[in-house]
């Protein structure tokens, strides 16, 4: 191999690698959820927006870093960002009031939004465009195993040595992860945007584009709302798990999405982007319908939430979708544009199921969490039937222009 390709191979390891911890630091809370609640005497809605802290930090620098890292190249914004994620967990160790936590997992976000950014900068850098969906298929697999050894692993550890001194040791990795990142990522050569503001409202003001992303969002509840925080406690309290099963049945469905070549596998041989996302939106509509019903069983849950797995990766269909509607100069904008935008809904979703638990919290945990986690089906269930509009919508207009 010549060097080149070992330096490509590195960097994308590299920034597969970050995926994967920036990924184990977002579904933190969702193991850390009682012993940070106890810590800072706060309540579900509080917590709520501690967790969704995360994307507001992740979708307001999306942009900004996107274009740092075409100014000033991967290695100095990926290594920066890193070092961001380290001092966004400093507060959970030290601190004592409240805000200083929320204002960390603020930062985390921030350092987050690198990682992908910086998987697709460094795979478009290094290799060849007929291998990027392939190699970034490779990097989300890294990346989701990353949010599944968040899971059950990291709950061990905790259990040992308690949560504090685990955030101390991914602290410490972060900061020696910077340090191999800034010494073997390479810069690649500065593409300097002429046309930022043009090009934004270019993206910014095209319907498809907004529409794509917006009914993408609503359907980001089961990984980002659930799977990311709320699962685990969910499972306890409505269908009476214990820890260990709650957070291995919750892994579940990033184990599923680690398969996200298969769905657009249907996509590529269907050519049916469009239709694959609505029928994925509607199988994950049924799973939580029949979960939040309490249809359910351990086993039919782990089946269950694997098939949701599988039918996240909707979201790498949404985005290059989106990217489709736009000319070729800046379908990589439109990329970034369109993951800020489903991300964001991540706020959402942690915030309005931990208002709507602490609303009904006094009819009893397992109703109240009944009543958050209705949230999604019902999302769910709005997005894939916009989706199939969409589909009907462009069916129609692929006739129209076959006939003239």
């Amino acid at each position: 191999m010549s060097t080149s390709r070992k330096v490509a191979w590195c960097a994308w390891l590299i920034a597969s690698i970050f995926y994967a911890y920036q990924y184990i630091l977002r579904v933190m809370p969702n193991i850390m959820l009682p012993d940070i609640m106890r810590q800072f005497h706060i309540d579900a809605a509080v917590f709520g927006q501690f967790s969704g802290a995360y994307y507001i930090g992740y979708c307001l620098m999306h942009l900004p870093i996107g274009i740092m890292l075409d100014r000033y190249g991967p290695r100095k914004v990926m290594s920066a960002c890193i070092l961001l994620t380290v001092v966004g967990l400093l507060p959970i160790i030290f601190a004592e009031y409240w805000l200083y936590p929320i204002i960390g997992r603020a930062i985390i976000g921030v350092g987050s939004s690198a990682a992908i950014l910086g998987a697709f900068k460094i795979i478009r850098m290094t290799f060849s465009d007929q291998n990027f969906t392939k190699m970034l298929s490779f990097s989300v697999t890294i990346g989701l195993l990353g949010a599944i050894y968040g899971g059950v692993p990291v709950s061990y550890l905790c259990a040992i040595y308690g949560y504090k001194t685990v955030v101390a040791i991914f602290a410490i990795l972060g900061v020696v992860f910077a340090g191999i990142t800034y010494i073997l990522v390479p810069d690649g050569p500065s593409e300097h945007q002429t046309s930022v503001m043009m090009d934004l409202k270019t993206v910014f003001t095209n319907s498809k584009v907004m529409l794509v992303c917006v009914l993408a969002g609503l359907m980001v509840g089961p990984m980002e709302g659930f799977a990311d925080v709320w699962g685990s406690e969910f499972l306890k309290q409505s269908y009476g798990l214990d820890l260990k099963t709650a957070n291995y049945l919750t892994s579940m469905i990033y184990i599923g999405m680690c398969f996200a070549p298969l769905l657009s596998r249907i996509a590529e041989k269907t050519g049916a982007y469009i239709k694959t996302i609505a029928g994925a939106g509607m199988v994950m509509f049924a799973v939580f319908t029949m979960l939040v019903i309490g249809m359910l069983n351990v086993n039919s849950i782990t089946i269950g939430f694997f098939i949701v797995g599988i039918c996240c990766a909707y979201q790498i269909l949404a985005i290059y979708k989106a990217s489709t509607y736009v000319p070729e100069n800046i379908a990589g904008l439109t990329t970034a544009v369109a993951n800020m935008i489903i991300m964001s809904f991540g706020y959402v979703f942690h915030s309005s199921i931990g208002l709507i638990i602490e609303l009904y919290s006094s009819s009893g945990q397992a109703v109240a969490f009944s009543y958050g986690i209705a949230f999604i089906p019902i999302t769910l269930c709005i997005g894939a039937l916009g989706f199939f509009i969409i589909s009907y919508q462009e069916r129609n207009v692929c006739k129209k222009l076959q006939v003239s």
